[in-house]
């Protein structure tokens, strides 16, 4: 045997989940060009945000009703320090992610004493105190939100007022943000949320302190939801009420929901799928909320774990983890 034989024999073979990941890498670098940056721009922030709220009710099987005020009061901050402050892209959204994550740990710390219903209700009312704080709050400019927000100069050198190098700023967020979340989900740590959601009694027997477990993974989706919404605001140079509105809250169930809760992928196809019912029926108006609920009415009857989650079986034989 040749040298070049045994070296070719020695170097493993690429797995097959890093060839699907490597494929819908290629396509998301291409997409811009084939369609509207700013309609990618804006799934790849609600896939972020779909997929932080995916960890809570995916892996640890606590439903939030309240997560749009991470979302939202991420933006504000982030629109603020960036436009009133001058702050640069990158610590401007650093600064909306940790507020984030500081709301997240107060709000966890009230609600994780309770499960079920009654925690969806705690995290609805606490999100509904922020929406009026919001409202009243001299910086958010209420009703007329942050507007003109600068996007200034990524590391002072990269200009994101250029439409494809926010794209590509965007989707290196997302990609380093879902990379995190697969490495806490398959970590020690994610398989005791896991145990958390299957069966809490157990292991607290077990001697888990699961309140604590609770605390960090609402802190870490709390995080990642205001880095979401940090970055939209950037996106769309606007910080506003509805950012901020339980109906933001609901629209980020809804994605879970469609595309597969407790799967990677999930949340970022369920996001796409709401961004274009709503941008392709946007000219419908009021008609747009009667079309989304129909089309969920359908998945939820065709694919009852997701649009992801029905093919999960199907791709883990094969390798893949979805």
């Amino acid at each position: 045997m040749t040298s070049h034989q045994m070296t070719s024999a020695a170097r493993p073979a690429p797995s097959r989940q890093a060839i699907f990941i490597g494929i819908l890498l290629v396509l998301a670098l291409a997409a811009p060009f084939a369609t509207y940056p700013v309609f990618l721009m804006k799934g790849l922030c609600f896939a972020l945000f779909a997929a932080a709220f995916n960890l809570l009710l995916g892996y640890v099987g606590l439903l939030s009703f309240g997560h749009a005020m991470f979302f939202g009061w991420s933006a504000y901050i982030t629109a603020h320090a960036a436009k009133e402050w001058g702050l640069t892209p990158e610590i401007a959204v650093l600064l909306g992610a940790l507020c984030a994550a500081a709301l997240g740990a107060v709000v966890g710390w009230l609600a994780i004493r309770r499960q079920g219903i009654y925690f969806a209700m705690i995290t609805l009312a606490l999100a509904q105190l922020m929406y009026f704080v919001a409202l009243q709050a001299p910086f958010t400019h209420g009703e007329d939100g942050i507007q003109g927000v600068p996007r200034g100069r990524l590391f002072g050198l990269i200009d994101l007022s250029d439409t494809l190098n926010m794209y590509y700023f965007v989707l290196g967020v997302f990609v380093l943000a879902l990379f995190f979340l697969h490495r806490v989900i398959n970590s020690p740590f994610g398989q005791v949320l896991k145990a958390i959601r299957d069966n809490e009694p157990r292991a607290i027997s077990l001697g888990y302190q699961v309140e604590r477990y609770k605390l960090i993974a609402f802190v870490i989706s709390a995080g990642l939801a205001g880095l979401a919404g940090s970055v939209k605001s950037l996106v769309f140079q606007l910080a506003s009420l509805a950012d901020v509105h339980w109906h933001a809250s609901g629209e980020v169930v809804l994605m879970t929901l469609l595309g597969g809760v407790g799967t990677i992928f999930g949340p970022t196809a369920g996001a796409y799928l709401v961004v274009t019912i709503q941008n392709f029926f946007a000219s419908a108006g009021s008609w747009v909320t009667i079309i989304q609920g129909s089309i969920f009415v359908v998945c939820v009857l065709a694919f009852r774990a997701g649009i992801v989650g029905v093919f999960v079986p199907f791709l883990k034989k094969r390798g893949i983890d979805a």
